[in-house]
């Protein structure tokens, strides 16, 4: 008996060294591009944290999905920045595919303001373009008690999202009331909550650098994210699992979406810019698909379909992408965060994304997709 336990442990630890030998993280990394190499030779220094999973498809139809993890540490704190859109997103779908009376068009306005929005507008606005404003009308009619404890509901413990973007008192514990006009003249409201006060982080890496700006004076000291969002990699990444593969899960882990609801958010997370309204000369192809297109301002080919949300803030440069092109049946999500900030001062907006962020993005979405490619043949 002790003798095949022992057998089996050794099989064991063959098997795991064998999938960190195997692990196609690992492979893109040693890559010999400038780009890809420049941030691999110092993945502690720029904090670098990556998910890739592999999608099999097999001929019963079942979806097989494989995770390979880089350096993942959920107490590792790294600013989240706008992927906290994606939840916030998802989660308001979600409540509205709830609520009686009102869909996607029903307009709307918070706190009796002069300007009506539709959640189709929002929508569009938040995936296109990373809308703050958007985002946060949508954070208004959840506040985050909700928004944390529907994802917790979900399995997806790791998360604290604390505040709004870039909005006058961020972190304000009372929402602003949501009113909704209906085609028939009724209206319905959501009136204002107020949520828990926010608990200081306490975890890894939580002071960053060693000098920050406020108000205009720089403060000789690390700068403290602790009152910040906090939404780890796994957990962002379990987040678009969840929308691409909801059959890969539990009923209860899925985001209860209806069919025409689910099939406008997938729209609008692969949406183009100039798609959506805006001008492509600012708002080009590859301005919220930093994966393979961030370093360029070209056109991105039509047969390649990026599902994704990305984030940049404080020098953090986040993306988390289901990444399809079904002409070469290339299909992958990959994920992945780095901090750029050489001068280890925040709020000063110098921050090295065009040097060093988006070049390695660009190039590390390109590598796993030609990693596919090579599979394929």
């Amino acid at each position: 008996m002790y003798r095949f336990l022992f057998l089996f442990y050794i099989l064991c630890l063959f098997s795991n060294c064998k999938t960190l030998k195997n692990n196609p993280i690992n492979q893109v990394l040693k890559s010999d591009n400038n780009a890809i190499k420049k941030v691999a030779g110092e993945p502690e220094s720029y904090e670098l944290q990556i998910i890739y999973t592999a999608v099999k498809r097999k001929n019963n139809g079942k979806v097989v999905l494989t995770d390979y993890k880089f350096n993942v540490d959920a107490s590792n704190y790294y600013y989240p920045a706008s992927t906290v859109k994606l939840p916030i997103a998802v989660l308001a779908l979600e409540k509205l595919s709830k609520m009686k009376g009102v869909d996607v068009n029903t307009v709307f306005d918070v706190n009796n303001g002069e300007s009506k929005f539709s959640f189709s507008d929002d929508l569009r606005k938040i995936f296109a373009v990373s809308s703050n404003e958007a985002s946060n009308d949508f954070y208004e009619l959840m506040g985050r008690d909700y928004i944390n404890q529907e994802l917790k509901n979900k399995g997806l413990k790791e998360v604290r999202i604390a505040h709004r973007l870039s909005a006058p008192n961020s972190g304000a514990s009372e929402t602003k009331k949501i009113s909704f006009y209906k085609n028939d003249g009724e209206g319905i409201t959501i009136p204002s909550v107020s949520d828990s006060k926010i608990t200081p982080l306490k975890i890894n890496k939580i002071l960053k650098g060693k000098g920050y700006y406020e108000n205009g004076k720089l403060v000789n000291a690390p700068m403290d994210f602790s009152n910040k969002n906090y939404l780890p990699l796994e957990t962002l990444h379990g987040i678009m699992k969840r929308i691409i593969f909801p059959e890969n899960f539990s009923k209860k882990q899925r985001f209860d979406l209806s069919p025409e609801n689910r099939e406008l958010l997938l729209y609008d997370m692969q949406n183009l810019p100039r798609n959506a309204g805006y001008d492509p000369s600012e708002y080009y192809d590859g301005y919220c698909k930093f994966f393979m297109f961030g370093d360029t301002k070209g056109a991105i080919p039509s047969n390649i379909k990026m599902y994704n949300k990305v984030g940049d803030a404080y020098g953090t440069l986040v993306d988390c992408a289901y990444i399809v092109d079904e002409v070469n049946e290339v299909e992958f999500i990959i994920s992945a965060t780095l901090l750029i900030n050489e001068d280890q001062i925040f709020n000063d907006d110098t921050y090295e994304y065009d040097q060093i962020g988006l070049p390695f993005l660009g190039e590390l979405g390109r590598a796993f997709y030609d990693l596919n490619l090579k599979e394929k043949k």
